[in-house]
């Protein structure tokens, strides 16, 4: 894990979470084949005390016709092959991690949203319940199941309360955003934090699913437009105070191939000094977790926090190095999770024309979007 230690290192505090991302086939080889539960990766990550965050979705890359990317697809037991096969050997591993299935549902960018690709009102929930009771059947409990919509600050894509799958069917809720500043035109403009995610956290947290704890997905900022330094310090100190149900983030640290908006906090000195002063906090913690065991993953309390303020800020060590990619990324994404209100995260993504070149050279397989 070079790329981790690195960000470790730059940021003077190791991270707590991981995020990488895998779709159900691999179409870069040809015939194409389907990705397996990434066991050694899972391994490498959780014995450097972090836990591992899964972005899974259910398509192919790229697509193919012989692996339709419908929801209906899905519904009808197209992959229940796969799925179970996959949920047997997340059993077998045994441990807690993150799976965040199908995010940013609520947007029309992704073929499993409900409105484009022939998906229907109503089959978004249906995919999510069938792929979730395989797991149930054969005992996957410790697969922790992340519903992430995309944070909608001005009310223009599908209600997330419509595409809730149920509390029996998600164990934490999540928001995907970014701050675009002066590179979307207007309505979209430089927005803060609060901008960007409170109303929709609000919507989640009060009444879609108050009694979840909430991670944010992803979350980054450009230069472009303000001041990137400011807008990390007001995020990283207003998440611990303003909003109490999330318990972690993960910080998109690769520009997913596009040259223009620095997303890295590594975009200048300024951001990653911001950056590492706010996760300084206790509030924030660090690589605890290689004993982690159990169920689904549970907030971290008052014991947590008090852990993350006696540990040394250690580099973790070793490499995870998934080969697996969601749409355009294949990345991991590092992350520091903060102690009692919230866990905080960073992430850092490998460059896509890495990731397409060992995926061509080799058919390895393994696995937070």
């Amino acid at each position: 894990m070079a790329a981790v230690s690195a960000l470790d290192q730059l940021v003077g505090k190791p991270m707590s979470v991981l995020h990488f991302g895998s779709p159900f086939v691999d179409c870069w080889t040809s015939p194409c084949t389907y990705y397996e539960f990434p066991t050694q990766t899972m391994t490498t990550i959780r014995s450097a005390g972090i836990i591992p965050f899964l972005s899974w979705s259910s398509v192919s890359t790229p697509a193919s016709p012989d692996f339709p990317d419908s929801l209906a697809a899905v519904i009808s037991g197209r992959y229940d092959a796969y799925i179970r096969q996959f949920a047997l050997a997340a059993k077998a591993w045994a441990h807690p991690f993150f799976l965040r299935f199908d995010w940013e549902m609520n947007g029309n960018w992704f073929p499993w949203s409900e409105g484009i690709n022939g998906n229907q009102p109503g089959q978004y929930v249906a995919a999510w319940r069938h792929v979730h009771d395989i797991f149930t059947s054969v005992g996957a409990t410790n697969a922790t199941w992340v519903w992430c919509p995309n944070a909608d600050p001005l009310g223009v894509y599908t209600s997330p309360a419509e595409l809730y799958p149920g509390n029996a069917y998600v164990d934490w809720t999540c928001l995907d955003g970014y701050n675009w500043g002066s590179l979307h035109a207007a309505p979209y403009a430089w927005m803060s934090f609060d901008d960007t995610f409170k109303s929709t956290y609000d919507e989640i947290a009060n009444t879609i699913a108050p009694s979840k704890p909430m991670i944010i997905g992803e979350v980054a900022s450009t230069e472009a437009g303000g001041s990137k330094a400011a807008w990390i310090t007001n995020m990283l100190s207003e998440l611990p105070t303003q909003y109490p149900q999330i318990h972690g983030v993960v910080w998109m640290d690769n520009n997913n191939s596009l040259s223009n908006v620095n997303w890295p906090i590594e975009s200048s000195s300024s951001a990653t000094a911001a950056f590492a002063g706010g996760i300084r906090s206790p509030d924030y913690l660090s690589d605890i977790f290689a004993n982690l065991e159990g169920g689904p993953v549970a907030a971290p309390g008052p014991s947590m926090a008090g852990a993350a303020e006696a540990r040394p800020a250690a580099v973790a060590p070793g490499e995870a190095a998934p080969t697996l990619t969601t749409r355009d990324e294949g990345t991991p994404t590092a992350t520091a999770h903060h102690a009692e209100p919230k866990k905080k995260t960073v992430s850092r993504k490998r460059k896509k024309e890495r990731r397409r070149k060992r995926q061509r050279k080799a058919k390895r397989r393994s696995r937070r979007r």
